[in-house]
């Protein structure tokens, strides 16, 4: 029986922000000063993501990161990052897996969680902001 190659190759956009993450939070999370913090984790595949937000006005105005995943978690992270950036909370809760996906020129159906769970890092931030507005 012959068994079919599944090997798959990351989109050069998924090689990019896995080598060169945008956003992402170097140093002591104690030292970037924040209004929430947004922590998920997935016990499935030990990935684990952490969002602090910025916000003004109902508004991103920044956002940092840490993910600690694979080259998918981070890419998918580092590419939300981008995305949310200068958006409403309601415009940046609407961004969802499939749209990080398609920034990033698509990723292997097993990886997709990825993008779920950046998703859900973002929300959980943005839930805590409101709590405490």
């Amino acid at each position: 029986m012959e068994t079919k190659n599944r090997s798959w190759i990351y989109s050069d956009i998924v090689k990019e922000h896995f080598l060169n993450p945008r956003n992402f939070l170097m140093g002591d999370e104690e030292l970037y000063t924040c209004d929430a913090v947004g922590i998920v984790g997935n016990p499935v595949c030990g990935d684990q993501m952490k969002m602090f937000l910025r916000v003004e006005h109902d508004t991103i105005i920044d956002l940092k990161w840490k993910t600690y995943g694979c080259a998918s978690a981070i890419a998918s992270t580092s590419a939300l990052s981008e995305l949310a950036k200068g958006r409403t909370l309601d415009a940046a809760l609407a961004i969802g897996p499939k749209e990080i996906a398609g920034f990033l020129g698509g990723l292997p159906e097993h990886k997709f969680h990825c993008s779920v769970l950046g998703h859900e890092a973002l929300a959980a931030a943005i839930n805590e902001y409101r709590k405490k507005a």
